[in-house]
This record gives structure tokens, sequence and C-alpha cells, in this order.
């Protein structure tokens, strides 16, 4: 441990992008204005399927955001892999390896033996039998917190030096844009390793956090964040050249955002532009610019959209959607897959809860 006399800080406006909060009595362990090992690899499931035989195209790179893996065996239940990626089959190999992460989800217990696989839209194809590979042991590099204004709370612990007064437990780090306005915060296990006096400033220090309790956010995901950073977008469709994968992210972070609003009044018409609703992300995220205009959100899933009918999200019943451009939307999301593989149509899913929230579609 590297450490020093820590002064009182005055919280500086331009030091405040990243707040570090306490979270079961909300004080804030301190400000800064930089973050090294925001991104990151995250720790991912690895699994060979022995036996692989795919249904359809080769399944290789970037395999889809959600990717179940459905025992044969019916007491099991299938379990997601989210994120999927697979370098694919080797020449006269006949097994596959499917990494993903599965820190919620994983294997049903005893279970190693036949499984199909689907991303939502599509089985991707079945195996003989299933291994999980443990990673190699590699030190997660630390979250560090550069320039950081320590708190009170802070200050005290870190004098102290104990183990236990180092141990800051859960936490959140929140994220504030260019403009000041909160974008997202994300939760880790906060435990201090190392902190000394930073070259930022006089009585700023530099704060290293354990990165063995700290889930990074995704390399590819780093563009879709620095755009964010910079502030919301003011015209609509900013998401539409994004593939699938850069969606999702694009998503969490209009969801994270969301705020409540003003509800417009009863009968107000509505108009979405369905050329670019290629994917599930996509709808939603067409759905929420209709509603509330650029990087605006009306719901990531049907339950979520299901609350956003009936709460305070810019909209009151009822209401007119003009949904141009239809056939895409169609095309892509009426053959869906349930997590255990049972069809459905999200298309149709969509337009009943609209219509059941008191929206009136028309679809063109």
């Amino acid at each position: 441990m590297i450490g020093g006399t820590i002064s009182t800080v005055h919280e500086d406006e331009n030091q405040t992008r990243y707040t570090l909060t306490e979270t079961e009595h909300g004080h804030a362990w301190g400000v800064c204005p930089e973050v090294e090992g925001l991104f990151g690899n995250p720790r991912r499931g690895t699994y060979t399927m022995v036996g692989w035989v795919p249904d359809r195209a080769e399944v290789c790179g970037w395999v889809g955001s959600r990717v179940w893996l459905v025992p044969d065996d019916k007491p099991f239940e299938p379990w997601l892999l989210e994120d999927a990626e697979s370098p694919g089959q080797r020449a006269g190999e006949n097994s596959l390896v499917l990494t993903g992460l599965d820190a919620y989800q994983g294997p049903p217990e005893g279970h190693t033996g036949h499984v199909r696989v689907h991303d939502g839209r599509r089985w991707l194809g079945s195996c003989q039998e299933f291994a999980r590979v443990l990673p190699h042991e590699q030190a997660a590099p630390p979250l560090v917190l550069r320039g950081l204004a320590p708190g009170d709370e802070l200050r005290a612990a870190l004098m102290k030096g104990t183990r236990r007064a180092l141990d800051l437990e859960e936490a959140a780090l929140e994220i504030r844009d260019d403009q000041g306005e909160p974008l997202t915060q994300l939760l880790l296990w906060t435990r201090v390793s190392a902190w000394r006096p930073s070259s930022s400033g006089t009585n700023l220090i530099d704060l290293e956090l354990d990165g063995e309790l700290f889930t990074p956010v995704p390399h590819h995901a780093q563009p879709v964040w620095e755009r964010w950073l910079a502030g919301p977008p003011d015209t609509l469709g900013a998401w539409n050249s994004l593939d699938s994968r850069l969606r999702r992210s694009w998503l969490r972070l209009v969801r994270d955002r969301a705020r409540q609003r003003l509800d417009r009044p009863a009968g107000h018409a509505y108009e979405l532009d369905g050329r670019h609703i290629t994917d599930e992300a996509g709808l939603y995220l067409a759905l929420g610019e209709a509603v509330n205009g650029p990087g605006g959100y009306f719901g990531g899933c049907l339950t979520a959209l299901d609350d956003c009918l009936r709460d305070t999200f810019g909209y009151t019943a009822p209401a007119t959607l003009l949904w141009r451009n239809t056939a895409t939307a169609r095309a892509y999301l009426s053959q869906a897959l349930e997590a255990d593989g049972r069809p459905y149509d999200l298309f149709s899913e969509v337009l009943n809860v609209l219509a059941e929230g008191g929206m009136h579609v028309t679809l063109a």
C-alpha cells in the first residue's frame, strides 16, 4: 500500500465525470475526471461442444447477443451465453469452441449430454456432449480512479488502512457525459488495493481498486460509450449503421440514461421509421425514438415496453402510431425462438402489447 497525507478537497465541476458512491448509505467515496481500466475483456465461460453438427452456415466470429444452450433431457433448463463468440471449427475436427458471459447462469448440474444451440432466431447446431473449459488463472488489472477528490469516509478508511477498512463493499460508479448529465452507473464490489498522491493536482489521489471484483465494459463497446459520453444524439437514427452487437451496447446506454418525462396528452400521433429494424435491439431503438426523439427510450423487451406504456415515459393512452416499412421488421422478427427453442412471433407480440397499452398501430 502506498499512501500519504490526505487533505479535504472541494469538488470541482470538471472533476466529476465519475463518482464512486457507497450504495447502502449513499455517500460519495470520491469524484474524479478519469478512470483507467473501465474497458477490458470480461471473463468468459468457454465450452467445447463435442460432436458438433451445424444446422446452418459455419458458426464463427461473433455468434449473438443471447445464445441459448438447450439440453435434450426435459428436467434440465436451457442456459444463456451472452455476447457469444466462436473461433469456428478446425478442419477435420468435429468439435466447436463457444465462449460467452455466463456469470449468472450455467449448465444444469450433472448434465453434460446432448445440447442444441440457438441465437433467439435460428438453430445453430447441436453437440453430443460438452465440457466447460476452466480459464487460465490471470491477474485482472486494477480499476484506477485518477485525480480522485476523496470524500470524508474514504479519507478515514485510507488513514485507518486496515484490511477491513479498505474493503469498501458494494459501490456504484456513476458516470456523467460531457454536459454533466447522468449517463449510466456500474455496480461493483470494491476493495482498495493501493493509493498514492496524484500528479493531477494538489490533494488529489490515484485510487486502485481490486480488478478481480470488477467486470469491465467489453472493448468492442468502447466506440458506442465514447459517442454517448460526448452527449446524447441530436438526430434520429444515429444507431442505424451499427451491427447487432453494437446496437445492444447502444440500447443499454439508452435504457440507463432514460428519464421519466411529462406525458404528452392523449391522442398524440407518433410515427416510426422501420427501415432499420433488422434485429430486436433495432426494434426497441426505433420505438424509443418514435415516442421520445433522438436517443429516446421506450422499452428494451416486451415487459419493459408494457411498463413504459403504463408509466411516465412521454406517452398517454390512447394514441396512434404510423409504422412505416413494416416488411423489414416482420421479416426479421416474425420467426423468433423462446429460450427453450419454441417458436414465437415477436413482431405480433409487440403489436399486441402496444394495442393493450392503448396505442393504435397502422402498418404501412
